[in-house]
């Protein structure tokens, strides 16, 4: 059987043992996973200052481990970020949206054969890397998390 991580304690061990085996991890500021609709980046789920379960699952397959930065993951990159959080689902206590948003741009890309944007802002206050991280800060400003 696969591994579930079914409370709130069990998923806590697991995103510690993933941010220790991460050199150099540093939890984001803010961080989201978006895609291209109609060629503008969209982000279904903002965090900030939360959620780094996902943050540090995104982290690794990216290869990010601290600051400012946008990386574009392919399907397979998808994939293996969504079995990667797949065993949270468990708990019961928690709604998963990042993973809920991760299965549904998934979705989209097996439709439109894009590639998922992920950003991670390492302080509120550093400067944009480009336009899709633009977007993105826009979009934690409308979802009114930016501080």
């Amino acid at each position: 059987m696969a591994e579930q991580w079914s409370t709130p304690d069990a998923i806590a061990t697991a995103r510690g043992l993933l941010e220790q085996a991460l050199p150099g991890w540093r939890r984001p500021a803010a961080y989201g996973l978006g895609h291209l609709v109609d060629g503008d980046a969209v982000f279904p789920v903002v965090n900030v200052g939360e959620h780094f379960l996902p943050a540090v699952v995104l982290a690794t397959v990216c290869g990010h481990s601290a600051g400012t930065a946008v990386y574009e993951l392919d399907a397979a990159g998808l994939d293996e970020a969504i079995m990667m959080l797949s065993p949270a689902e468990a708990c019961s206590d928690y709604d998963h949206p990042n993973l809920a948003a991760w299965r549904d741009i998934r979705t989209d890309l097996a439709h439109n054969d894009g590639q998922a944007i992920a950003v991670f802002v390492g302080d509120l206050e550093d400067p944009t890397v480009d336009d899709r991280d633009e977007r993105f800060r826009a979009a934690v400003k409308s979802a009114g998390q930016d501080g």
